[in-house]
């Protein structure tokens, strides 16, 4: 981690720029902004819970389907 200090007799702008450029190069600000938007791994206990979802979600349709309460969908082009 870098450490910014004013130096004396330095003005408030310039500390500002050197700052800025201070954190531009240390990659410090992408390296925080990349993290901030990573969405954890998902386990393998939640991904075959979705599985199992999916499967009865799929059953459901397809039984409603059959039992003419859901209207076939055409696949593709319109």
């Amino acid at each position: 981690m870098a450490d910014f200090k004013k130096k004396p007799g330095e003005s408030f702008e310039s500390f500002l720029r050197r700052f800025k450029t201070g954190l531009k190069n240390n990659r410090i600000l992408e390296v925080s902004r990349r993290k901030q938007h990573i969405e954890p791994k998902r386990t393998k206990r939640i991904l075959k819970k979705r599985a199992l979802i999916g499967l009865d979600m799929h059953k459901e349709r397809e039984y409603l389907r059959k039992t003419g309460k859901l209207k076939e969908e055409t696949r593709g082009r319109r």
